[in-house]
C-alpha cells in the first residue's frame, strides 16, 4: 500500500510541476506580445463611464491630440507641420458646427490619415445641461462630422474638458470613450512659444495623451510644434493616435 502511495504521489509531483512550467511558459508569451507591436487596432467599446487620460506602459509612446472649434488660420499650417515633420499619427477632435462650415480642412484632415473625434456641437460644459441637451449636442456632432468626413466619432472631448459623472454615464450610454489629457500644453493661454515647448518637453511621459489647440484663438502652437515633436523624437518618444494608445494598454480614468 505504501509503495502505490508513493508512486501515486510522484506521480501527481510530476503532474504539478509541468503545469506550473506550461504557465510560466504562456506567461512569457502573453508579455511578450504587448504593446510594443502596434498593428490592426479594435474598435474601442467603453467598457466602463470614465475620462482617460493617460495609459500605463513603460514603452515611449504618446499621443499629440488637437482641439478644434473655430477658425481657419492656425488649423492649416498645423497640419503643414505635421506633413513636413513627416508625423502621421495624431487625433483632432472637431466640433460640430466648425465642421460643418470648415469643410475642405477637416476632409485634409481625414485624407491626411489622422484620427477624429468630437469636440462636441455648441462649446458650452456639458455638466450644466440635461441628458437631453447632452444627447441633441452629441448627434447633431456627430451628423456634421460624418456628413463630412465620412467618420463616425466614438471619441469625444467635452467642451473645456468639463464633465461630472452623470455626464460620463450618459456619454458612455452613447458608445463614447471620454478622453481628457495628462499634460496640458497651455498654448490656449498663448504663454509664449518657450512655455509651452519646455511645458510639453519637460511633462510628457510614457502613454501621455497631450493637449494642444488648432483654433485661431491659440497663436503660438505652429511655431511651438516642431520643436515640440522635435524634442520628444529626441527623447526617443513615438506617436500614435488615442486609439492606438488605449487599444495597447490600460487606460487610466477618472469617474469624476
Amino acid at each position: 500500500m505504501n509503495i502505490i502511495w508513493s508512486f501515486q504521489w510522484k506521480q501527481g509531483k510530476r503532474v504539478a510541476i509541468l503545469a506550473i512550467a506550461m504557465l510560466l511558459f504562456v506567461g512569457v508569451l502573453y508579455s511578450e506580445a504587448g504593446f510594443g507591436k502596434i498593428g490592426a487596432l479594435p474598435t474601442i467599446t467603453p467598457s466602463s463611464p470614465g475620462a482617460i487620460y493617460k495609459v500605463d506602459t513603460d514603452q515611449k509612446v504618446v499621443a499629440l491630440t488637437f482641439d478644434i472649434s473655430w477658425g481657419e488660420k492656425t488649423p492649416g499650417p498645423v497640419l503643414d507641420v505635421l506633413d513636413k515633420k513627416g508625423l502621421t499619427k495624431a487625433t483632432f477632435f472637431l466640433s460640430g458646427p466648425w465642421t460643418a462650415t470648415h469643410t475642405d480642412i477637416a476632409k485634409r484632415i481625414k485624407s491626411m490619415g489622422f484620427e477624429i473625434g468630437s469636440h462636441g456641437n455648441l462649446h458650452k460644459n456639458f455638466s450644466e445641461y440635461s441628458n437631453e441637451w447632452i444627447d441633441d449636442q452629441v448627434k447633431k456632432a456627430e451628423a456634421s462630422i460624418y456628413d463630412v468626413t465620412g467618420v463616425k466619432t466614438k471619441l469625444i472631448r467635452t467642451p473645456n474638458g468639463d464633465f461630472n459623472k452623470r455626464v460620463l454615464e450618459k456619454l458612455h450610454s452613447m458608445g463614447y470613450t471620454t478622453i481628457q489629457w495628462d499634460t496640458d500644453s497651455l498654448d490656449w493661454k498663448n504663454p509664449g512659444v518657450d512655455a509651452i515647448v519646455n511645458r510639453v518637453l519637460s511633462k510628457a511621459h510614457p502613454g501621455d495623451i497631450i493637449l494642444m489647440h488648432a483654433s485661431d484663438s491659440c497663436k503660438q502652437t505652429v511655431e511651438a510644434l516642431p520643436r515640440i515633436i522635435d524634442g520628444l523624437r529626441a527623447k526617443g518618444y513615438q506617436f500614435v493616435t488615442v486609439s492606438e494608445l488605449i487599444a495597447g494598454t490600460n487606460a487610466k480614468s477618472k469617474t469624476e
